[in-house]
């Protein structure tokens, strides 16, 4: 009489969701997807639409791709639609693959352990503090690390006193500015603005996107990113080696949606990136603070800038960072010595390891 095999890990593959970064995060899917260990796995695509339906997926990679003149999309065409994981047998982990409000603001991370089910990533705080950047930057300035000035334009603040506002920045800041969404990534919604005459313009493009809206001021230096990855059995946290987004201002003035989403962009992403050993050191060490500052677990990705003088200055920590094989993320680490299968490997490993509920 022979064993029966042991059972697959039974990962669902959580993507699309509400935000405006749907098609991302089903491109993110589809890159692992492709990429999971099927062997160890077994894999439960799980597609929310932009209503908030869940349904059961597709499991081919290439219905969830991007292509030129294609955002891939969960519909309720897409598969059986569900009520939600409760209907999912024997779910051993969760893979949340969602960009942006409701999946990467703690929301979804709130649903998984009220249900006491293990998943890839940060907790609630840490997830609902890396999405809105006013309360990230309180909370690294809070521990000491370094941030730029910033103005931060509530709902109300634009609604009754727009002349206020802009007087605000013009006392506070230096120009430029990006305006920003203050709970959007993929740099939805991001306008860079030289002068008072398009400050409004920009404020009202961010809040189509989100009421509240951050205003910073620009930095002069080098993009600079490092992919955080947390530490087996309560060991710290590991820090990849650096990469670099390279804009050719020629043709672009900033790293936005277009320029990291299309075939034409005039970016390129670069790891490792080439600094000098002790700024390298010290973007790895501020990397790893600002993980361990805001309660994240699993993996992030935080982004700096070097100015000239080699100063390191905090910009964002994304607890969700873009995960196809051609993000930064991936790619640091691969650069790092790890590569994307066994990222997807070591990521699951570290969401089974610890338990739900308050640790």
């Amino acid at each position: 009489m022979t064993d029966s095999p042991a059972r697959k890990i039974r990962v669902a593959l959580v993507f699309g969701g509400r935000s405006g970064e749907h098609a991302i995060s089903a491109a993110t899917a589809a890159g692992v997807m492709k990429a999971i260990d099927r062997d160890r796995y077994d894999v439960l695509p799980v597609g929310i639409t932009r209503e908030g339906r869940w349904v059961l997926a597709s499991g081919d990679p290439a219905q969830w791709e991007l292509s030129a003149g294609r955002l891939p999309e969960v519909t309720t065409d897409a598969g059986r639609e569900l009520a939600g994981l409760n209907e999912v047998d024997d779910v051993d982990v969760v893979f949340p693959l969602l960009h942006g409000p409701y999946g990467e603001d703690g929301t979804i991370q709130g649903l998984l352990e009220l249900a006491g089910v293990p998943y890839v990533g940060a907790g609630v705080l840490a997830s609902a503090v890396g999405m809105d950047k006013q309360f990230m930057k309180l909370v690294f300035t809070g521990h000491g690390l370094p941030v730029g000035p910033y103005v931060v334009v509530k709902p109300r603040d634009w609604e009754h006193g727009q002349s206020e506002v802009v007087a605000r920045v013009q006392a506070e800041l230096k120009f430029p500015v990006f305006v920003k969404p203050a709970r959007a990534g993929s740099s939805l919604g991001v306008t860079r603005v030289d002068d008072l005459t398009g400050l409004a313009d920009a404020i009202e493009e961010a809040r189509f996107h989100d009421p509240k809206v951050i205003v910073e001021e620009g930095i002069a230096g080098r993009e600079i990113e490092c992919a955080v990855l947390g530490g087996r059995g309560g060991a710290a946290p590991r820090a990849s080696v650096p990469g670099e987004i390279v804009v050719d201002h020629a043709e672009a003035q900033f790293y936005d949606f277009e320029e990291k989403y299309s075939a034409d962009s005039h970016a390129r992403t670069q790891a490792p990136a080439d600094l000098p050993d002790d700024v390298a050191a010290r973007v790895r060490e501020l990397a790893v603070q600002a993980f361990e500052s805001i309660g994240a677990e699993g993996l992030s990705r935080v982004d700096v800038f070097v100015t000239p003088e080699g100063e390191v200055i905090l910009n964002e920590i994304n607890t969700l960072p873009g995960f196809t094989p051609i993000s930064m993320y991936p790619q640091m680490w691969q650069a790092s010595g790890i590569s994307y299968p066994e990222l997807i490997d070591e990521l699951i490993r570290l969401a089974l390891e610890r338990p739900t509920g308050l640790r």
